[in-house]
C-alpha cells in the first residue's frame, strides 16, 4: 500500500494488488502515516461493493481523513464508489509486473470504458444518453428514456424506456432496484417490462439470452459486495 501526493494539499492512498496483499491486512499499519485532511484513494483491481467501501471509509474517517475521489481500475468499484456519492475515475488497467525489456514494442493500452454518473429522477420527456456506462441514482419515470453504449444501472425504480448496447453491445446489461419500464431494449432486442410484482430488497437483471431479453435477480456484486 502506498501513500503519496497527488493534488496540491490532497494526498493520495493506493491499495496493494490484489495479489500482493488483502488491503484489511495493510490498511491498519498505513492509517498512523496519513496525514488529517481530504485524500484521494486508488482502489487498483480490488472489486468492491458498497460494503467493503463503506467499512473502508469509516476506517479512514477514525483517522480523520476524508475522502474526496476514488480511483478504480474495475467498473464494479466505481459504481459502487458512484451509489455512494463519491467522484471516480477509471484508472488505467495496468499491474505491477508489466515491464518490457528494452527495445520491446510497449502495448497500447486499452481505453477503458467511461461511466456516466447522474444523481436525480428522469421525469417524463427527459433522456439520459451516455457513451458507455450509465449509473442513475434516482428513478426513471414513465415517459422518460434513459440510454447507453454499455450497461444501464438505476439505482431507484426503472418504469419508462432503457436502451443499453445501443451501439450493438449484446453483452451488455440493464439493472435497477426495480425494473417495471414500459419498454426494455438491448441491442437491437426489443421487449416489455413485466407486469408481476418485484420481489421485495431483490435488485433485477435484464440481459440477452439466445437472442431474447432476460429478466432475473440480479448478481449481488453488482450493487453491493
Amino acid at each position: 500500500m502506498e501513500i503519496e501526493v497527488g493534488e496540491p494539499e490532497t494526498q493520495r492512498l493506493t491499495l496493494p494488488w490484489c495479489r500482493e496483499a488483502h488491503w484489511r491486512e495493510t490498511l491498519p499499519a498505513k492509517l498512523n502515516e496519513l496525514d488529517p485532511g481530504p485524500t484521494e484513494l486508488d482502489c487498483r483491481d480490488w472489486q468492491l461493493g458498497c460494503r467493503d467501501l463503506h467499512q473502508l471509509t469509516e476506517l479512514l474517517n477514525r483517522a480523520g481523513v476524508t475522502l474526496t475521489r476514488i480511483h478504480a481500475n474495475l467498473r464494479e468499484t466505481l459504481v459502487s464508489a458512484a451509489a455512494l456519492g463519491y467522484p471516480t475515475h477509471m484508472a488505467s488497467p495496468q499491474g505491477n509486473n508489466s515491464k518490457t525489456r528494452s527495445g520491446d514494442a510497449q502495448p497500447k493500452p486499452k481505453t477503458p470504458p467511461k461511466l456516466l454518473f447522474h444523481q436525480g429522477t428522469l421525469r417524463s420527456g427527459d433522456h439520459l444518453s451516455a457513451e458507455g456506462d450509465v449509473l442513475l441514482l434516482g428513478d426513471v419515470n414513465p415517459g422518460a428514456r434513459i440510454s447507453a453504449g454499455g450497461d444501464v444501472m438505476v439505482w431507484g425504480r426503472l418504469r419508462g424506456i432503457a436502451h443499453a448496447g445501443q451501439d450493438g453491445d449484446t453483452k451488455a446489461k440493464i439493472v435497477a432496484l426495480q425494473l417495471r419500464p414500459l419498454q426494455l431494449r438491448i441491442g437491437d432486442a426489443v421487449a416489455r417490462g413485466p407486469e408481476d410484482q418485484p420481489q421485495p430488497g431483490l435488485a433485477e437483471e435484464a440481459r440477452l439470452e439466445g437472442g431474447a431479453i432476460l429478466i432475473e435477480p440480479a448478481r449481488a456484486n453488482r450493487f453491493n459486495g
